[in-house]
């Protein structure tokens, strides 16, 4: 039996990630207003259904 490859994320990787993240964030490259617009658009995608339906997803901190 051939084992199926599935990627992962090593702890590594995770931590220059995450790094990058706080550098991005500490050079005004991602800043609140940018957090509340990704959240809000992931939930919109993931609960769409909701969306439909007149629910607002829009978040403000």
């Amino acid at each position: 039996m051939a084992r199926r490859y599935r990627p992962h994320i090593s702890l590594l990787g995770l931590i220059y990630i995450i790094i990058g993240v706080f550098i991005a964030w500490d050079r005004g490259y991602i800043d609140e207003s940018l957090v509340q617009r990704v959240v809000s658009a992931l939930l919109a995608v993931f609960l769409w259904v909701l969306v439909l339906l007149g629910v607002d997803f829009h978040i403000d901190f």
